[in-house]
């Protein structure tokens, strides 16, 4: 098939669009359906998933900035928490609509980004990553003060999303979320700005002295990542129904971290990918070991240092050098079948 032919494939049109891959897109379509399939479509198991899907979208936003320009916002889930209260908060005291308000908590999640990134974003590596510690744990510490506002660690009731016990609906809606996400930070990357964020990954000073601008494509880096924290976590009020300050520490977003680099660091899909996996197998330790708290984070560090020995990449660089050798050995048995098994030319 020539590259014309390819270009007016409808089918090929529909994966540029939502930059996804054909085995992807197999592996999106298996996810739509396991709602469906035996086991997965107990209730219990439908909220694991939700929970994974959530996960993931965390995973790849939070990847956009730490595999991207080298920030890790170790403040990222109490932006997402900044979200989800405003959000709550303008449905429960101001009557406005469900959907709209998520809209409005990520854009206060995304001038939160700008306050925070203008401030640090002209540090560099540890100094940045702890200064946006600092303003999360601020943050965190303003929402447990207001109770009058936020109800503090009493928790803030906030309305479902949906009028409906179940919970396929909105895992759905997730799903849909976690494609719409990853496919926005996919066609960024693709474009002139994307270029500059990997360059000043690589190298800052090159790039500023390619008349880059740094500080400029950090904070635009870093404003979207936390717009989309902010919607993300209006869906996590409107699900889960309760808000507590505990959804903001900063052990939130280290468990974020950790399935972003274990899925491959500046991959954005490896997060994702990798966060239905660990997602399940967290639950079953919680559900099994419940007299061990904490359990959850000494397996992510274990997985962490496994992978930083073995596959600095990550899921993402495992799949693909498999992916690569599995082709090799395929286009190597189509060709010595072509040649009759004689491996002279």
């Amino acid at each position: 098939m020539n590259n014309t032919t390819r270009a007016n494939n409808p089918f090929d049109k529909f994966l540029d669009l939502t930059c996804l891959t054909p085995f992807g897109l197999l592996t999106i379509l298996i996810l739509a359906v396991l709602p469906f399939v035996p086991p997965f479509n107990h209730e219990y198991l439908i909220r694991w998933l939700i929970s994974a899907a959530l996960m993931a979208c965390l995973a790849i936003a939070f990847d956009f900035t730490a595999g991207l320009i080298n920030i890790v916002n170790f403040g990222y889930c109490a932006i997402m928490g900044l979200g989800a209260y405003t959000s709550a908060i303008m449905v429960s005291r101001l009557g406005c609509n469900i959907w709209l308000s998520m809209l409005i908590g990520g854009l206060l999640a995304a001038m939160a980004g700008v306050v925070i990134g203008v401030i640090t974003l002209r540090l560099r590596g540890i100094f940045a990553a702890c200064l946006a510690w600092f303003f999360g744990l601020a943050l965190m510490g303003t929402t447990i003060k207001l109770v009058w506002l936020t109800r503090g660690p009493m928790g803030l009731e906030a309305k479902r999303l949906m009028d409906t016990q179940s919970n396929v609906p909105y895992y759905y809606v997730i799903l849909l979320m976690m494609v719409a996400i990853y496919a926005i930070c996919r066609w960024v990357t693709r474009t002139k700005m994307g270029v500059a964020f990997k360059a000043i990954g690589q190298n800052m000073e090159a790039a500023r002295t390619s008349g880059i601008n740094p500080v400029l494509y950090r904070l635009a880096n870093f404003v979207l990542s936390c717009t989309i924290a902010g919607v993300v976590g209006g869906f996590y009020a409107h699900y889960y129904g309760i808000l507590t300050p505990d959804m903001m520490k900063t052990a939130k977003t280290v468990e974020v971290l950790a399935v972003a680099y274990i899925g491959g660091r500046g991959s954005l899909w490896g997060g994702a990918a990798i966060a239905f996996p660990l997602t399940f197998a967290m639950e079953l330790l919680r559900s099994s070991l419940s007299n061990l708290p904490g359990i959850n984070l000494v397996i992510y560090g274990i997985l962490l240092v496994t992978v930083m020995i073995y596959y600095p990449g990550g899921f993402a660089e495992f799949f693909d050098s498999h992916i690569r050798k599995t082709k090799g050995k395929v286009m190597g048995y189509i060709l010595n079948g072509a040649s009759g098994g004689n491996n002279t030319i």
